[in-house]
């Protein structure tokens, strides 16, 4: 989970022809690569999702572990809080995954539940978690 300095977190829209959670607002995030350890992951991750670089793991929102609508089974997730370097206007997304990104403060938090059903609200949950811990 990224925050800007105004307290928003960063999220990105899936592309619409993705096979998992297609058209849905996400975090940065992906899988550990063989011979990688989580940190190794999460560096590696946000500079591929975003261009920018991780200055520091703030603090941990905690694990969970859920099944995606893709039929690959259940994944466990670790979520953090950190902060990074590089410019915060101008991520540079992976074009053919994610078509748009945007900042949610607790005004924006409904629009992250855009095409998901009432059951998936991991996103939403992990950015109402980071934002009330500031």
């Amino acid at each position: 989970m990224i925050l800007n300095p105004d307290g928003k977190a960063f999220a990105q829209k899936r592309s619409p022809d993705r096979r998992l959670f297609p058209n849905c607002w996400d975090i940065v995030g992906g899988h550990v690569d063989p011979g990688e350890t989580m940190h190794e992951a999460l560096l590696r991750e946000v500079e591929e999702e975003t261009g920018w670089r991780v200055r520091r793991i703030v603090r941990s929102l905690g694990t969970s572990t859920w099944t995606g609508d893709d039929g690959l089974g259940l994944r466990h997730e670790a979520d953090y809080v950190i902060e990074v370097d590089g410019d915060l206007a101008n991520p540079r997304l992976e074009w053919a995954k994610h078509s748009t990104y945007d900042w949610f403060g607790p005004a924006d938090l409904p629009r992250l539940k855009e095409n998901r059903t009432p059951a998936e609200t991991l996103v939403h949950d992990l950015i109402v978690k980071a934002l009330r811990q500031g």
